[in-house]
């Protein structure tokens, strides 16, 4: 979650409201994080109608959704399943390249979605795609620059902060709307061309996924107003 690595009180010690941040931070990741493990593992014993690996269901999505210039690859490590917009390449994890459970499918099928997003040139995509250089910076700067202006007393440099901050918000909402469309994406293909259960399973699943998504922006905000809070009481 963005921001929240930065273990210090801004330069006066830990306050009640930075301690109410950080826990709201750790609580919420790890209850979504136990949320969406528990839901894929249930879901991995299940197996999808289709009776085929992740990797081939989003390959037959892709190229029904005219995303079929898109490459499909493995990369290792669990859930480590991504979408790369500078080659148009799909990369899934090892379990789900391979596996066959709606679990899988539903993976599969959500980061194909995002192949698909980019194929059609989904709006909110293009738009979070512009951010990202954007954020690369600010993330890397706003922690610095708010430490120095409370030090300093300037209010500029804070104020410069927060907005360099505002912009890793911004990211995270943006970011809702790009998952929820990819996992809609995703259930309507599964739901379609699979069984009931291959609907309802990936919705499950990708509705755990999300929660993670909700969760960082919500933290996001929280900090933001803390952030804020924080300026005007000097």
């Amino acid at each position: 979650m963005v921001g929240l690595g930065y273990g210090y009180g801004f330069g006066y010690g830990f306050d009640m409201t930075y301690l109410a941040v950080v826990l709201i931070s750790v609580v919420l990741g790890a209850l979504t994080q136990a949320y969406i493990n528990s839901t894929y593992r249930r879901w991995s014993k299940i197996s999808a109608s289709s009776g085929a690996t992740g990797a081939q269901v989003a390959r037959s999505m892709l190229d029904r959704e005219g995303a079929s210039e898109v490459t499909i690859s493995r990369v290792g490590g669990h859930l480590t399943d991504h979408f790369d917009p500078r080659d148009m390449s799909l990369h899934l994890s090892d379990e789900n390249y391979e596996g066959g459970s709606v679990a899988s499918v539903a993976v599969a099928c959500h980061e194909a979605g995002h192949a698909v997003q980019t194929a059609r040139g989904y709006a909110f995509g293009r738009f979070r795609t512009a951010l990202v250089p954007v954020v690369n910076l600010t993330q890397r700067t706003w922690g610095i620059l708010f430490v120095l202006g409370m030090f300093s007393g300037i209010a500029g440099l804070t104020t410069l902060a927060i907005v360099c901050f505002a912009f890793s918000v911004l990211f995270q909402l943006v970011t809702l709307p790009v998952e929820i469309d990819a996992s809609r994406r995703a259930v309507r293909y599964l739901s379609e061309s699979g069984s009931g259960v291959d609907g309802r399973g990936a919705r499950s699943v990708l509705i755990a996924a999300a929660l993670t998504y909700v969760a960082a922006a919500l933290v996001s905000v929280v900090q933001l107003l803390y952030l804020i809070g924080r300026t005007q009481r000097r």
